[in-house]
């Protein structure tokens, strides 16, 4: 009798620990699961994030569907466009090269984001209005992504040590932007400028890093063409 209830209490512990052990390893695979779930967007994917990739990519062009935050498969093709036009894999997953080519912080997988962001943290809306005065001001008439570049290069001297650390401080700097000098800072900003602030300020910097532009063709400082130059986007030149 005794034989049989040690018998009966070693089974009864080898099928508890068989089922803890089965339980660990299905929560790690849902674990898992979850984790791939919130790091990528792809076909099937919904939400508020989708939308604002969709939104982002009819205004640039590269959508003409519906802002409707489903990932369907004219989605998919517009994010494969927008992928292989900006050097990116084009397998029409949006995981976080793109979305920060798309200038769309990879925390908005984890939750809406509200507020334009950036390495200094969150740009209150004065911030917003003058970055966008100063885009329309010196690059209204350039390609939207050049409007971008602009943005990204006032913010990119914010977090340089060799410039003011507020964008009004980088803007105002004596002679540092034309459209301060000349008066055009005071013009109102179209929402396409707004739209070029905000973007630069969620991340997207189409100058990789620059901290000055220039026009070839208007530039009469020759200190500014010993500058290296990282990429020509419409009229500018964007050099560190």
């Amino acid at each position: 009798m005794k034989k049989g209830l040690k018998i009966l209490a070693f089974t009864l512990v080898f099928l508890f620990a068989v089922g803890g052990i089965s339980q660990a390893v299905a929560s790690s695979q849902t674990y898992t699961e979850d984790v791939v779930s919130v790091a990528v967007l792809k076909q099937g994917s919904t939400g508020s994030v989708v939308k604002t990739v969709q939104t982002k990519l009819k205004r640039w062009g590269y959508y003409s569907g519906a802002i409707d935050g489903v990932y369907g498969s004219q989605t998919k093709a517009a994010v494969k466009y927008f992928q292989r036009k900006n050097g990116l894999t084009a397998d029409g997953i949006v995981g976080a090269k793109t979305l920060a080519a798309l200038g769309i912080p990879s925390s908005a997988l984890n939750g809406d984001s509200t507020n334009s962001q950036g390495g200094n943290g969150v740009y209150s809306n004065a911030d917003i209005k003058l970055l966008a005065r100063l885009v329309y001001g010196e690059a209204r008439g350039e390609s939207y992504t050049g409007q971008v570049a602009v943005a990204a290069v006032v913010l990119n001297r914010v977090k340089s040590s060799s410039f003011p650390n507020t964008i009004s401080g980088v803007i105002y700097q004596p002679y540092a932007f034309t459209a301060v000098n000349d008066g055009q800072i005071n013009l109102t900003p179209d929402t396409t400028a707004y739209n070029a602030a905000k973007d630069a300020m969620n991340g997207w910097d189409p100058s990789g890093g620059a901290l000055y532009y220039y026009n070839p063709k208007t530039a009469s400082s020759s200190w500014i063409y010993s500058r290296k130059t990282i990429v020509t986007i419409g009229n500018h030149v964007f050099a560190v």
